[in-house]
């Protein structure tokens, strides 16, 4: 156990293997125990060809929470319900999309609302165990368009179909891979988190369904591809909240989900996340991953 040095701050909690995380209600899991999200990887190998693949998304290049206490700097959740107004929702890959319809709030968060970007909609049912998602999200008038949109039943290991995108490049929902301020206070994050890389190969692995890129060369890393932070790097040094971050990435890891900057981990924002000891994040190098070797590594008991 790793306990913060002050009074009251957050303390970094034991996580069975098997992932426990808190879930957000008595009756609803966030994907169930045994997802590939929610079980710890550092007894796993490293995969034979780490070193190229880190050296690929770089080496000095650091860690970076791509989230923070200012309520329009990650991506926000929506909570919705059954009596949220369904909308119909018109997109650019149809082909690739689950059709709907959508519980768009009046006045939905949407990520970098106002501003060039995603522009993701999450939206989570608590009751019905339910999450859609939406990337590209837009309205005219009455009607809501969206590059891609797609819906999980959180209580399932169920995949999309292979080739298909959701409201994430590799496929993937982005819900359970945010870093959330709640975990952190309660003094564990018992998953992978989700991450980006500049360049990635026009190739996936397990979990991810979709890939992104025109990259064909061995030395670049394949959506889906998890890493973790090696076991001899000291954190002992960070602020508490970073503590349990890093601690979340020598356990479970963070998956590869999106083209994007360097290393960029991605949470919801929370006016409580203390954006000085998010910053010193940046301390963390690619030097000091490894590239986990997941083959095998699928969900199901």
């Amino acid at each position: 156990m790793l306990v913060a040095g002050s009074v009251g701050a957050v303390v970094a909690r034991d996580a069975p293997t098997t992932g426990t995380r808190p879930a957000f209600s008595l009756t609803c899991p966030v994907l169930p125990s045994t997802n590939v999200w929610n079980r710890r990887v550092d007894s796993l190998p490293v995969r034979s060809d780490s070193a190229m693949l880190m050296n690929r998304m770089g080496l000095t290049r650091y860690l970076h929470p791509d989230f923070g206490s200012y309520e329009g700097y990650g991506i926000p959740v929506n909570l919705v319900s059954a009596t949220t107004p369904r909308s119909s929702v018109a997109f650019t890959w149809p082909s690739e999309s689950d059709v709907g319809p959508y519980p768009i709030p009046a006045s939905p968060k949407i990520e970098g609302a106002g501003a060039a970007g995603d522009r993701h909609i999450l939206m989570l049912d608590t009751k019905a165990c339910r999450l859609w998602e939406l990337f590209a999200a837009s309205k005219n008038g009455a009607n809501w368009s969206a590059g891609s949109g797609a819906i999980f039943d959180l209580r399932s290991n169920a995949l999309r179909p292979n080739g298909w995108t959701s409201a994430d490049a590799a496929g993937l929902p982005i819900y359970p891979g945010l870093a959330r301020y709640e975990e952190v206070a309660a003094g564990v994050i018992a998953h992978a988190l989700r991450f980006t890389a500049p360049e990635t190969r026009k190739a996936h692995i397990y979990p991810a369904r979709h890939d992104a890129s025109s990259q064909t060369g061995a030395s670049y890393p394949p959506m889906g591809l998890r890493i973790r932070l090696k076991a001899n790097v000291n954190i002992s040094g960070f602020g508490s909240q970073s503590r349990v971050i890093l601690l979340a990435l020598k356990r479970y890891g963070m998956i590869l989900a999106d083209n994007g900057s360097a290393y960029y981990v991605t949470g919801a924002p929370h006016p409580s996340w203390d954006d000085d000891d998010l910053h010193d994040l940046h301390a963390i190098k690619g030097s000091m991953f490894e590239v986990v070797d997941t083959t095998g590594f699928v969900n199901g008991p």
